[in-house]
């Protein structure tokens, strides 16, 4: 996790509504939009809206956090100006989410150079591993009422 440097001021951001924490994904990857799903179906107090990585947001997003705008090998949280990445993401999603997925902020006990190091090998792999869609996916009403732009 890192402190963010204000987003809210970055012209080639389209403004939103960040009184929610926002989950950046990867529209097209199997593995990141089963996560969306999972988290929308366990979120049961709404604390997450989303945005697909290829979206006009995301990408606004993925470049002033200075994020390959192609790759989409981390998911993006945001949450009162705090930008989580990669494995710290995961985590605060799961600890934001209640009993009995806060269960595991244990992770964090993972050097953080070896909790680097295995989420990279599974985002390089992940459309190899899980699959990918050929266009982004077609988000459900549920999904579609929390995904901003």
């Amino acid at each position: 996790m890192r402190q963010a440097f204000s987003y809210e001021d970055d012209p080639n951001i389209p403004p939103w509504d960040n009184s929610k924490a926002l989950i950046v994904f990867d529209g097209e990857c199997i593995f990141c939009s089963s996560f969306v799903r999972f988290v929308l179906r366990h979120d049961r107090q709404a604390r997450f809206n989303f945005t697909m990585a290829q979206s006009k947001l995301g990408q606004a997003l993925y470049r002033h956090y200075e994020v390959s705008t192609t790759d989409f090998e981390t998911n993006l949280v945001i949450q009162d100006g705090i930008l989580y990445e990669k494995l710290n993401a995961f985590i605060h999603v799961m600890s934001e989410l209640g009993w009995p997925w806060r269960l595991l902020i244990v992770l964090r006990v993972i050097p953080q150079p070896v909790a680097a190091w295995l989420y990279d090998r599974i985002a390089k792999n992940r459309y190899r591993i899980f699959g990918r869609y050929q266009s982004c996916m077609i988000p459900t009403a549920a999904l579609r009422a929390r995904i901003i732009d």
